[in-house]
């Protein structure tokens, strides 16, 4: 098609970049990773100046604006985790399964890279940055597509990755960055032959347009509808730390709180359960019965009666949800329905009920007295993560190396033929 055509150089060079990054050595790997995390640190003030522009474009009130932000903190971070990663095992080339046929031949099955990794996301700078150390790891070429919302800081680091590569004599085009307009994305979304996978990072409406228009293969990641179950034996100030950070560590990210479940029987201590959030400005939206029980008690302000579509909501903002159910079955139920499979939690004091809830709950992250915020590539030990994966083939949950891999079977015989 003519769209896929405007764009083919840039899946040409990447597909042939695909055949030039197999087989270098962990040591050069670990070198450009490195080099590129000494890169960052370096060249902080030139990010920041891109990044600044970035964000002199955009509202900010935008939830999407904490995720645009870059810092010296934030930079200093993503350069840990590269290095990180660069220290982690090789996931490439491993024997996954081995054995010999009755008629000798000699089967087994190895880990290999995916291919070339389609990214596409909105404003979130730091995903370049991640998307190419866990694809350079696993010996992936990386197309990216970024949001024009953050147009200056991608190409500031892709400029950045880019010096690196050309230093170590490496082909540029190992990572790619297509350009921001439109037309980039549907031609990503028609690669075929040349994408072996796309992954989106961003909004629910950016995950359903990806899932229903893009004809190349798709793992969707990102959406988070979170929530926390505050059980009838709930340790209240347990209960009141884990809300609190859940909600509030960084609203903008997908592991963050959206819906605190109450039981009925604790309605009494909501007020408590409840009252660190108005430091931060919190907005609540309660139902009924909660509402009842927080009106004159939290700010009148911050404090409203939930509708309907508040539930099922991801906020990424200083806003949140309240639900009053009658059992825990209850609780489950409204998990079921409003939930998108990404983190859920329970704080409770049975480990019975616990169990269950480890049990029942569908998602890719299930805590008990645990903080959602904990649903991170990171955090799981993987290093860094490519997105946090909400559907259940080939990978779920955090996307790190081992996630960024296929494998193949390998044959050895001596001559053997298959009878009719």
């Amino acid at each position: 098609m003519e769209i896929l055509t405007d764009y083919q150089q840039y899946f040409e060079e990447a597909l042939f970049a695909s055949r030039q990054i197999n087989g270098l050595s962990a040591g050069t790997i670990s070198a450009v990773l490195n080099d590129v995390a000494s890169a960052a640190i370096e060249q902080t003030k030139q990010l920041l100046a891109e990044n600044q522009k970035d964000l002199d474009r955009m509202d900010s009130a935008d939830p999407k604006f904490d995720r645009l932000k870059l810092t010296e903190a934030r930079i200093l971070d993503i350069a840990k985790e590269m290095v990180n990663v660069a220290s982690l095992p090789n996931p490439l080339g491993h024997i996954l399964s081995e054995k010999i046929m009755p008629n000798g031949l000699e089967i087994s099955r190895i880990s290999v890279p995916l291919g070339v990794v389609g990214v596409i996301y909105e404003a979130r700078p730091n995903v370049t940055f991640d998307v190419f150390a866990l694809c350079f790891k696993t010996g992936n070429v990386s197309v990216l597509k970024g949001g024009s919302d953050a147009e200056y800081s991608n190409k500031a680091i892709i400029s950045l990755i880019h010096g690196v590569l050309q230093k170590h004599g490496l082909n540029a085009n190992i990572t790619v960055l297509l350009p921001s307009e439109r037309e980039a994305t549907e031609a990503l979304f028609n690669a075929v032959g040349y994408i072996d996978v796309l992954i989106p990072r961003g909004s629910q409406q950016l995950i359903n347009r990806v899932r229903q228009q893009a004809r190349v293969p798709v793992i969707e990641t990102g959406a988070g509808i979170v929530h926390t179950y505050f059980d009838d034996s709930g340790d209240l100030e347990q209960g009141a730390a884990i809300v609190f950070n859940a909600k509030t560590r960084r609203v903008s990210v997908c592991n963050a709180l959206d819906c605190l479940i109450v039981h009925q029987n604790r309605l009494s201590e909501l007020t408590r359960l409840v009252k660190p959030l108005a430091a931060k400005n919190v907005e609540l939206f309660a139902d009924e019965l909660a509402f009842a029980v927080l009106e004159n008690q939290y700010p009148a302000h911050l404090l409203h009666r939930a509708c309907p579509e508040h539930f099922g909501t991801e906020f990424l903002s200083y806003k949140m949800a309240i639900k009053t159910v009658a059992s825990f079955a209850e609780a489950l139920n409204h998990i079921a329905v409003n939930g998108s499979k990404h983190s859920e939690a329970i704080i409770t004091e049975d480990a019975a009920r616990a169990a269950e809830f480890l049990n029942k709950v569908d998602a890719a992250a299930v805590y008990v007295n645990a903080s959602t915020a904990f649903t991170d590539g990171a955090q799981f030990g993987l290093g860094a993560e490519i997105g946090i994966s909400t559907q259940k083939l080939h990978a779920r949950g955090p996307m790190g190396l081992s996630e960024l891999t296929s494998y193949k079977w390998l044959v050895k015989g001596h001559g053997q033929v298959r009878n009719p």
